[in-house]
């Protein structure tokens, strides 16, 4: 299958000279985690949820409020892009191979879609993927924090281990999940409700249990990927905890059920 029939043709963009305030409306809007950045209608780079929210935790700028920065000035700019004609198989290894979370699709008259991981993870909630179970897919190596974590420590693990999400445990069980979405918001509230000159102290005591997503959805290592990914399709979760007799044995991610298609397309 050609990439042209998965990618998504609605193109969400902000110019590069746009600042954050006017990214976070935008993804709030269209309920998307990324936007493509352009400069007179030319891709120029992209800015994710991730990307915020890593810029805003930093030390350099965290008493700056978002719309005190251009898209320019947080965006990647060196952007991978795929012709439309190219099999998605390939463009699966392509993302995997770079650790990126979508791509641009190029035609002849220029930027005609995007496809991300969600996308992907369409396919797999097919028959095709009803006997192939989450333990022969998930990452069993969990990266966690505790709800007494500070939320610079949470931010400081994602970035680290390049994840969007991690789960929040307490004595082996599973409390809440925290993603690259709280964070960003975290970061932008802080800034709106606390003043400047306090900022840099009081945002070491920020803790995870304050902004963390209780209750959060979670699978057995027996459901099928099927199964699994009508849950991330239904509630848009890129991530679920995998649990067992009340403990997290893992994580199952639309990174892993890429990495399945990649392989089942070579």
């Amino acid at each position: 299958m050609q990439i042209k029939n998965l990618m998504s043709e609605n193109l969400i963009t902000i110019d590069k000279d746009q600042n954050l305030s006017d990214a976070l409306r935008l993804l709030r809007k269209h309920n998307v985690s990324r936007l493509p950045v352009t400069n007179n209608k030319e891709l120029v780079g992209i800015v994710s949820e991730r990307d915020i929210a890593n810029k805003l935790g930093s030390s350099k700028s965290e008493s700056m409020p978002a719309s005190r920065f251009h898209i320019s000035s947080v965006m990647v700019k060196d952007v991978i892009t795929v012709l439309e004609t190219m099999q998605l198989g390939d463009v699966a290894e392509l993302m995997l191979e770079n650790g990126i979370g979508s791509v641009p699709i190029v035609s002849d008259e220029g930027m005609v879609g995007i496809v991300s991981k969600a996308d992907f993870v369409t396919l797999a909630s097919g028959i095709a993927f009803d006997k192939i179970t989450v333990k022969e897919v998930m990452s069993n190596d969990v990266i966690a924090v505790a709800p007494s974590d500070r939320l610079i420590h949470a931010r400081r693990q994602m970035l680290n281990a390049n994840v969007g999400r991690v789960p929040v445990i307490e004595d082996d069980e599973l409390k809440g999940i925290i993603t690259s979405k709280d964070l960003m918001r975290a970061f932008i509230d802080f800034r709106k409700n606390v003043p400047e000159k306090y900022q840099k102290s009081q945002i070491k005591e920020v803790l995870v249990e304050e902004i963390m997503s209780s209750n959060p959805s979670s699978v057995s290592k027996e459901m099928s990927i099927s199964e699994v990914s009508k849950i991330m399709i239904e509630t848009g979760y890129n991530g679920l905890p995998v649990v067992e007799e009340g403990n997290v044995i893992g994580i199952i991610t639309q990174t892993d059920i890429l990495r399945l298609i990649a392989k089942l397309e070579s």
